[in-house]
């Protein structure tokens, strides 16, 4: 599997390019921003961007989208119940951050259980709720890709628009910590972990 990280937007989020190697068809996961940086991974290494896959909503994390979108037409995707925050400048906070206001529709949601494909890669969603309302993790193959559900010693805030302690730490222990335990985490921010070292670390869930 194909994978580079790329720091984007004002706050530098983690937004991850990942495809696969035999069809080159990819997808983006949370582009916070600098769209220009993350076409230039696609143009660099030939990718076919299949999906704009968004965790949640806030606007640290979809300030690159409408640019993507513009320049590869690609479909995004997000689920349900984030598209309010996706619609609302003032719900998703990128009216407060500095860069570019976002207030747009999705093409397609993300649902529970519900798997996507690049070429033979088989993206997994898992609905996890808590940080917001349409929270997801995307699993494919050994990596989980969390959004700012689950961090490496930390877990994503919960004081935002449709946040809530209890339902996070749910999310966490019964749809993430039921994951291998050598499984990587990418976080939306930080540095990567494993499902094993947050288990036995994390000061949240502990």
């Amino acid at each position: 599997m194909f994978l580079e990280k790329v720091i984007a937007g004002v706050y530098g989020a983690n937004c991850y390019v990942i495809a696969d190697e035999k069809t080159n068809e990819a997808a983006v996961i949370d582009p916070g921003g600098d769209a220009d940086k993350i076409m230039e991974v696609l143009q660099k290494n030939e990718l076919d961007l299949r999906y704009i896959l968004l965790t949640h909503g806030h606007g640290d994390h979809i300030g690159g989208v409408q640019e993507l979108k513009e320049k590869t037409n690609a479909p995004v995707y997000v689920h349900k119940g984030d598209l309010n925050l996706l619609q609302d400048k003032n719900k998703n906070y990128s009216a407060l951050m500095g860069g570019p206001v976002i207030e747009m529709t999705a093409d397609s949601f993300l649902e529970d259980g519900s798997v996507l494909t690049l070429g033979d890669l088989k993206l997994k969603i898992i609905h996890t709720p808590g940080h917001t309302r349409g929270g997801v993790c995307i699993h494919v193959n050994n990596n989980v890709f969390t959004g700012d559900t689950l961090f490496a010693n930390s877990i994503g805030r919960t004081d935002l628009v449709g946040g809530d302690f209890d339902i996070i730490i749910q999310s966490i222990k019964e749809k993430l910590f039921t994951l291998d335990d050598d499984s990587i985490v990418f976080p939306g921010h930080g540095p990567a972990s494993s499902i094993g070292i947050e288990k036995t670390t994390n000061p949240f869930i502990k």
